[in-house]
């Protein structure tokens, strides 16, 4: 069924914000999955970002919203019996590239304040998994895309406290492909 975006989620009350999260939990495990590569928790901080704000993927520019809100579509996807995971780490909420149609580098947009949301639900022990972003981020390791960072694995293991399993976003992604290709 159709469902509202994480924008219109983040932009209401938490009541709606429950029974969005348990349709959509419901919806994934009548299906038969058992992990769901969601939620999107990056903040909206360049709504026009072609990755997330403009296409209504974060619940908000606030780590508070968006911590607030992810926590309740991982509440509902676990009573579901559906782990998930929170993408995308650090952060891409800024990216002025989608990573799947190139390459993205954050290092001048990114703050630390887009690590805030993956801090809080981890503290609250709602993380299964999180998924790493393909977004280069001179400010945890240069030139290197996140999700082949070994800086940026110790910024979730550290910093966050996550020991859960980390992903990688798609290793298809322009964002890899064009600078490592297939082999590599």
């Amino acid at each position: 069924p159709p469902l509202a975006s994480q924008a219109d989620v983040g932009a209401g009350t938490t009541t709606a914000a429950r029974t969005w999260a348990k349709g959509l939990a419901a919806t994934v495990a009548e299906a038969g999955c058992n992990l769901d590569f969601a939620p999107v928790v990056d903040l909206d901080v360049n709504p026009t970002s072609p990755a997330i704000g403009a296409l209504g993927r974060a619940f908000s520019a606030d780590p508070a919203v968006v911590a607030r809100m992810a926590g309740i579509e991982l509440d509902a996807l676990r009573a579901q019996g559906v782990h998930a995971a929170a993408k995308h780490f650090p952060g891409i909420g800024s990216a002025r590239v989608n990573t799947d149609f190139g390459v993205a580098d954050v290092t001048k947009t990114w703050s630390r304040t887009e690590l805030e949301p993956y801090r809080r639900l981890a503290a609250t022990n709602r993380l299964d998994a999180v998924m790493v972003g393909h977004v280069v981020n001179g400010q945890i390791e240069e030139g290197v895309p996140a999700s082949l960072s070994r800086a940026t694995l110790d910024l979730l293991r550290g910093d966050i406290g996550f020991d859960g399993p980390a992903i990688t976003d798609d290793l298809q992604a322009s964002a890899i492909t064009t600078r490592y290709g297939a082999d590599e």
